[in-house]
């Protein structure tokens, strides 16, 4: 019990730190002890301090790693430790549906960058001679949509990272990727309207080891991945470079009569690798050998 109290007190401790406490509060209560009886005592207590240990990590109360002792918390009942059990299922799957659709839309950038790509090698052959200077797009780039008659206020910071759109009026904003989408970039795998030639070209255009995600985004399987929100604001569009290359997550901002921002690019995910516990080592206890 007393072992169990210090771990969860301290939180993270070691072997050494517990039993030299455990030997020091049991032998400034013990002053009668004659002092050749001392060293057996404490070499008794240290070993029990190890098997107390050694139960409690069992009852996965305690955890080890080398010589770190860290304290995981008393064990629950069946009930409870089932409804935990469900919240973490639950929490696991919806990443798994995150990262799922972080790898769908990553996909159809890259198919719809390569194809750009191909399309304007082709025209270069064919011209036999670079694009103008001035009908170039480079990327990332946004559209902005919006009538003939609305008054457009920009402003820009002094860094040029930020700039602030006010629009008197309603409109819409497109990042580069959703405009290749509606170019026919992604051969229509946004839309589940890919044909049997389309599904070929875009399949050559990823790793052998992504092919199978492609046809199944083409045949539906997969769900959307065009990804579509609006929201309403009386405070004006605020874009930072960061959106620009990374895009944003959702709707920025609009005018108050309710604009619609279409944005698709996503950045790309960190993969996430749960730790493996290393296997559990013995306790040091010099005094036993």
């Amino acid at each position: 019990m007393k072992v169990c109290e210090k771990v969860q007190r301290k939180g993270t401790t070691s072997y050494n730190e517990v039993a030299d406490e455990l030997v020091a509060e049991f032998s400034a209560a013990d002053n009668h002890i004659l002092p050749n009886e001392s060293a057996y005592d404490q070499k008794n207590i240290r070993r029990r301090v190890y098997d107390a240990l050694n139960v409690l990590m069992a009852m996965n109360i305690i955890s080890k790693e080398k010589k770190e002792i860290k304290w995981i918390g008393l064990p629950t009942n069946s009930a409870q430790e089932c409804q935990n059990l469900e919240v973490e299922r639950q929490r696991r799957l919806e990443r798994i549906k995150q990262k799922q659709s972080q790898l769908q839309e990553l996909i159809l950038q890259q198919i719809a960058f390569k194809n750009l790509v191909q399309r304007n090698r082709q025209a270069e052959q064919q011209a036999n001679r670079p694009p103008p200077p001035n009908s170039v797009i480079h990327l990332p780039f946004i559209i902005v949509n919006t009538s003939k008659k609305t008054v457009i206020d920009c402003s820009i910071s002094n860094d040029k990272f930020e700039y602030l759109f006010n629009f008197d009026n309603t409109f819409e904003i497109h990042d580069d990727i959703e405009v290749l989408k509606r170019m026919g970039m992604a051969y229509g795998l946004e839309s589940g309207s890919c044909s049997a030639e389309d599904l070929k070209m875009a399949r050559s255009l990823v790793p052998k080891a992504l092919e199978p995600y492609v046809t199944e985004m083409a045949q539906g399987s997969l769900g959307s991945v065009f990804l579509t929100s609006a929201v309403s604001t009386s405070n004006g569009t605020r874009l930072s470079a960061s959106d620009l290359t990374n895009g944003a997550d959702g709707m920025l901002a609009t005018s108050s009569s309710g604009s619609q921002y279409s944005g698709s690019r996503v950045e790309t995910p960190v993969s996430y690798v749960g730790e493996d516990d290393d296997e559990d080592e013995e306790y040091e206890n010099d005094e036993e050998d």
